[in-house]
């Protein structure tokens, strides 16, 4: 069978092993356009994102690769990932990453769009050789500095700020991470980032070590009966993401089939700058016998909070403190004011397309939760410690991958999710999953599939589609109708609601891309009058409306058109967004040249305009755009050798009808904005 593979291979011979070819960059455009959900919540999407992007960049192995692997990237159906895998065990290791167009349903689209996130390894490539030779000779070893910065002076930096909320640091964000890694095998990682308006010191008595974030990993895999272990920031994802559901969330998008399922990866080191995320210890996962897999893990982490005194002079949290800001002295006095330890360990089972597990998680606070009370948060967490018990249940059949997973808080609630993803043929695939998360379930964790911000107080079905008519015309869409049993924020009162997308994709050959997708979401807020403390509830109809085209002519000049609208209707009153944008993309070698031009307006924050921006290599930008106004964004990346790469990013944004850019602290004199980007990559 393989005989035509190898012509194939004798003609492309200087690139059969490692990477068969000059491996692309990641496209994050379409990883925005299709992975990632609807932007709605008011959310720091790049730091979320970077985690993913992170994880991406480090292309897997097809010739290791699993089944959980290969659903992580959600490009390929399970019609595809079955074909692969009997082609792996019927036919041995690939030689070229071209020999995926021997594989039935593996067209030269699907191959280009995959080829970034994979590689087929040199086989001389041998895990019997030394570590210290494999870091030295086969691993991906970067050094990456960045230093970003908005030019004009915000208020939080002058005296017009109150001393104790006046910035203390430079307005410069300082950046670093230094990365060995070879999947499947080993990373090694070392990540320091200074906020703009943070200081670089070095205080012990208050855990401060140069910059306010430090992150560090080591880990390894594949040795003998000890699978993975991790040391140091690491993140957990099991089963469906109702206990264990690290940040990977993709939420509803242009993908409406593989983005519903949560891939059951296990442990991984943390890589995002998100400081409200991580479990810092170590986890570990054995097999304890042959299909048996033991996975536990121990955290012990520092926690901003704000702390407060009982009558009794007992402290207690009365919330947690998310963005990672440490400017003043009100947010230097939250950091690392409380801690958790947070421990759990999860038995599973796998045997061909059986995966199968349960698993127990137990935190505890060092001092009491009481959050303050509203009328919304009655059954959300109060205590020291939360306890979880839960299972899930994977199965692959032919063209069928059926999973779930529940879950129960003890002494509260509980939370289920299930669904199927079918081929019913090769151009048609569907999704289905249900939903039922309880008011009272807590899980601090979590990052299920679902409408809510968190993992509860929800029940909801949804109905995903895909049909390609032919290489160049697809159409998919969803249905999710979803309902919450109790109150939530801004909405008091128990409620409904459906949110349905449809996009048209037409792609008459691999340099040209054009979609067109439409969004409306149903759901109910408050409406106060302003003269009592009662609320009602109103349906507000949100619709959202994308235009995209794509043009890049032999890799060296690409072009892309956008323009987005968007009307939100609430309380017998209309508002609107607009943006439409212009990206070009140069490609002279060793220099690449990208910009942008993008005209915005909006009505309210509401009928905000998020879309993604080029960026410096690893860098995940997708800003609001908010307002009336221009941006200018435009970069250059110089390649001075294998070893050596700068970028330098600038960003101008103009409002012409203000007279001050933002509020409070934050607030920039002027209608004019400036950010500045430079980094430097350095590969050993």
């Amino acid at each position: 069978m393989k005989a035509s593979v190898f012509i194939l291979i004798l003609f492309n011979l200087p690139c059969v092993y490692s990477q068969d070819y000059p491996r692309k960059e990641i496209d994050l455009s379409r990883i925005a356009d299709e992975l990632y959900g609807i932007q709605d919540l008011d959310l720091n999407y790049e730091d979320l994102y970077e985690n993913l992007v992170q994880i991406l960049s480090s292309p897997i192995n097809l010739n290791k690769a699993t089944l959980e692997d290969l659903r992580f990237i959600k490009i390929l159906t399970e019609t595809q990932i079955k074909n692969f895998l009997n082609y792996r065990m019927e036919n041995g290791i690939l030689f070229s990453i071209y020999e995926l167009q021997s594989i039935p349903g593996f067209d030269l689209q699907t191959i280009m769009t995959l080829a970034p996130f994979v590689k087929v390894a040199d086989p001389s490539d041998a895990l019997d050789a030394s570590i210290l030779k494999r870091i030295r000779t086969q691993s991906n070893r970067y050094l990456i500095i960045r230093n970003e910065r908005t030019l004009e002076s915000r208020k939080g930096y002058t005296s017009e700020a109150q001393p104790a909320t006046r910035y203390q640091g430079s307005p410069d964000r300082l950046y670093m991470r230094l990365r060995v890694n070879k999947p499947g095998d080993f990373s090694f990682g070392f990540t320091a980032e200074k906020d703009a308006g943070e200081m670089v010191r070095w205080n012990p008595g208050i855990r401060y070590y140069g910059a306010d974030y430090l992150s560090f990993h080591a880990s390894v895999q594949n040795k003998g009966f000890l699978k993975n272990l991790v040391i140091g920031d690491f993140q957990v994802q099991f089963g469906q993401g109702l206990m264990l559901g690290g940040i990977f969330g993709t939420g509803k998008g242009g993908e409406t089939i593989t983005t519903v399922r949560r891939s059951n990866i296990g442990i991984l080191p943390y890589t995002s700058v998100y400081e409200a995320g991580y479990l810092r210890g170590a986890g570990t996962t054995l097999e304890v016998r042959r299909n048996f897999y033991l996975t536990a893990f121990y955290s012990s982490a520092k926690r901003d909070g704000t702390v407060a005194l009982d009558t009794l002079e007992d402290p207690f949290i009365t919330s947690m403190q998310t963005t990672g800001l440490h400017r003043n002295e009100n947010e230097l006095a939250n950091r690392k004011t409380t801690s958790d330890t947070n421990w759990g360990v999860v038995l599973q089972y796998k045997i061909n397309q059986l995966d199968a597990g349960v698993m127990f998680n137990r935190l505890k606070y060092n001092r009491p939760f009481l959050r303050d009370q509203n009328v919304y948060n009655q059954f959300s967490f109060t205590g020291i410690e939360n306890e979880n018990i839960g299972f899930f249940l994977n199965y692959t059949f032919q063209n069928f991958s059926f999973f779930n997973e529940g879950a129960r808080t003890i002494n509260g609630g509980g939370a289920y999710t299930g669904g199927v993803l079918l081929s019913l043929t090769p151009k048609f695939d569907i999704s289905l999953l249900y939903r039922n998360f309880s008011r009272d379930f807590q899980s601090f964790y979590s990052n299920a599939f679902g409408e809510n911000s968190t993992t509860k107080n929800e029940t909801g079905i949804y109905w995903g589609w895909k049909y390609r008519f032919n290489r160049i015309f697809t159409i998919s869409g969803y249905i999710d109708l979803f309902e919450f049993p109790w109150l939530r924020y801004r909405a008091y009162s128990p409620s409904h609601g459906h949110e349905w997308l449809f996009r048209f994709n037409y792609q008459p050959s691999r340099h040209s891309t054009f979609f067109i997708q439409i969004r409306e979401e149903l759901k109910d807020r408050n409406v106060s009058d302003g003269n009592t403390n009662l609320y009602q509830t109103a349906t507000g109809k949100k619709m959202n409306y994308w235009v995209s085209y794509a043009y890049g002519g032999r890799q060296k000049l690409s072009l892309k058109t956008r323009v987005q609208f968007s009307t939100y209707g609430f309380n017998n009153k209309i508002t609107k967004g607009f943006a439409a944008m212009q990206d070009i993309r140069i490609d002279l070698g060793k220099i690449k040249l990208s910009g942008r031009y993008a005209v915005f307006e909006t009505d309210d924050y509401d009928n905000r305009q998020y879309a993604y921006e080029y960026d410096a290599l690893y860098n995940y930008s997708m800003p609001a755009y908010y307002g009336i106004g221009v941006r200018k964004v435009g970069m250059v990346e110089y390649k001075i050798n294998q070893h050596l790469s700068l970028w330098l990013r600038w960003a101008y944004t103009r409002y012409p009808y203000l007279n001050e850019i933002g509020s409070g602290n934050d607030a920039i004199a002027g209608n004019i904005k400036n950010d500045v980007k430079f980094q430097v990559r350095i590969t050993f």
